[in-house]
């Protein structure tokens, strides 16, 4: 029900886009993400919670070789990511960049970005000059934006007491220096905080990632025992029927 409720989700969100937008950013649509993973939970819990309610066997099997899968694949992914950090750091920094170029091209992605840089009180990929990768504020001479030189309001420095946001308070910050502009926005990159916040928060993390892996390896160790139950059934009613079928017995 939840994976159906994601997939829903996920639909409606690709739905109100333009066809044009969502085409540009497709590789980094949360939409598709969404519906991506609602509709591989539904098929392997789908295939669980029949296979174990009609004893099927191939079911059965099919939903504990997709959770030894996933769970693999976490533990690869986590091995890989401590082994080749410098190589997971880079790929971050891809997608950031990435995400930054199509900031305005699709808004799920542009809600994303904003509510990551004011939690993590950043702005841009390796710094605030990031921005200028994105078309609408590039600091080019040649681009006619009015957003020229500027970037997103979710860069700038808040006061806890202002009732009324000014969206426009990021306006030109890329022209001015380093100390000029910490005055007004947040100058330091979202990857290198992105990487502090991991490393002050690796047990909160680990304990999420336990959370995760030991319904899955529970998951694995009943359907295994079910599938055996089940063959166990079978074989006996074999030797049943053998029997019954011998005149001597």
């Amino acid at each position: 029900m939840i994976s159906m409720v994601m997939v829903a989700v996920g639909v409606y969100a690709r739905l109100l886009k333009h066809a044009e937008a969502a085409m540009a950013c497709l590789a980094v649509d949360p939409a598709i993400l969404l519906i991506v993973v609602g509709v591989l939970t539904f098929l392997i819990t789908f295939c669980g919670c029949v296979g174990s309610l009609r004893e099927n066997i191939c079911l059965l099997q099919t939903f504990s070789a997709c959770l030894t899968a996933v769970f693999l694949l976490q533990l690869a992914a986590g091995v890989l990511g401590f082994v080749f950090s410098d190589r997971a750091r880079g790929k971050v920094s891809e997608i950031i960049n990435g995400a930054i170029v199509h900031y305005r091209d699709d808004l799920d992605l542009q809600n994303l970005i904003d509510f990551g840089q004011k939690e993590f009180s950043c702005c841009g990929g390796v710094s605030y000059k990031d921005w200028s990768q994105n078309m609408y504020f590039n600091c080019t001479a040649t681009n006619p934006s009015r957003e020229r030189c500027s970037v997103p309001f979710s860069c700038c420095l808040h006061d806890a007491n202002q009732t009324v946001i000014n969206t426009m308070c990021g306006h030109g910050m890329q022209d001015k220096g380093y100390l000029e502009a910490s005055a007004f926005i947040y100058t330091n990159g979202c990857i290198d905080k992105l990487v502090n916040w991991i490393h002050s928060n690796l047990f909160l993390l680990g304990g999420i990632t336990l959370g995760l892996a030991l319904p899955q390896l529970v998951g694995i160790v009943l359907a295994q025992l079910l599938i055996n139950q089940i063959r166990d059934q079978i074989k006996l009613q074999l030797y049943n029927q053998q029997h019954r079928a011998d005149p001597w017995y």
